[in-house]
């Protein structure tokens, strides 16, 4: 677009368009991003269908869990942990599709052209998988409570700081896995068959290999977020696993997947 030069009140040269009535566009704000990325996940059926499944399993666990569970259990620790083992297996998928449709569904030409700041919508896409994983936490806590509730024997009421921040992490963690092996392959085929084969190989590595299964909590997932399953403190040395297994499993793939996506060309087919 051709522009005439102008004075400037503060004595520089001001530049704008000619004719003087077309404003420079506004950078998309983060929040819509955001909101955007949150619509993505009900606007295609595998979407709908993955959160209309967790939520119907996260109920349903804890359901089984009153009818046929034992009694001791029948707490508010224990039926929101019940209802977390469907989430916490389901929600890293969610993450997936997230950051994969923009691939899958050919779509990742229109996000880039209108918001061409690629960070920026990987920071949205997060924030987004984020809220989802806690309101899947809202919705078990509430589940839960409402069971323990009903079940009304003794002091049901062990739910406390301390296990709400442990199951919070573990759902920050869950769908932040998602997005990071979504981000690092761009392929919902491969990161899924991923995301459930390495826990397999890596499980068979610690049965058969003693040097390795005594210090699995330095660099298997799985075994660094145990702690957080239980109602005891965590140690400085779990603590430090927990960070260990993180880095390894979600921070360096999403950085590898960012990396990728900074170079890669985005394409319609």
């Amino acid at each position: 677009m051709s522009t005439t030069t102008g004075s400037h009140p503060s004595g520089g040269a001001a530049t704008r368009p000619r004719g003087g009535t077309e404003a420079p566009a506004r950078p998309i704000p983060l929040l819509r991003l955001v909101q955007v990325e949150l619509r993505k996940m009900v606007d295609t059926r595998s979407g709908l269908w993955l959160l209309a499944i967790i939520a119907v399993l996260s109920v349903g666990a804890v359901v089984l869990f009153r009818l046929f569970g034992p009694e001791e259990g029948h707490t508010f620790y224990g039926f929101a942990g019940m209802a977390l083992t469907p989430q916490a297996f389901l929600l890293p998928v969610l993450g997936i599709l997230l950051v994969t449709s923009e691939w899958s569904q050919r779509a990742g030409l229109v996000t880039f052209t209108l918001e061409p700041r690629r960070g920026l919508v990987v920071v949205a896409k997060s924030i987004a998988a984020v809220v989802v994983g806690l309101l899947g936490l809202a919705l078990l806590l509430a589940v839960a409570a409402l069971l323990a509730a009903v079940a009304g024997s003794g002091d049901v009421w062990d739910l406390g700081a301390r296990e709400l921040g442990y199951f919070t992490i573990l759902q920050v963690l869950a769908i932040m896995q998602g997005v990071a092996f979504g981000l690092l392959l761009m392929n919902s085929t491969a990161a899924i068959v991923l995301y459930f084969a390495l826990p397999v190989a890596m499980n068979l590595l610690i049965t058969f290999v003693e040097a390795l299964r005594e210090n699995a909590g330095w660099f298997d997932l799985a075994t660094g977020q145990a702690p957080l399953f239980t109602q005891v403190a965590l140690t400085g040395e779990q603590w430090a696993q927990l960070a260990t297994v993180t880095a390894l499993w979600i921070v360096l793939p999403l950085v590898l997947g960012w990396v990728r996506l900074r170079r890669t060309e985005i394409k319609t087919a």
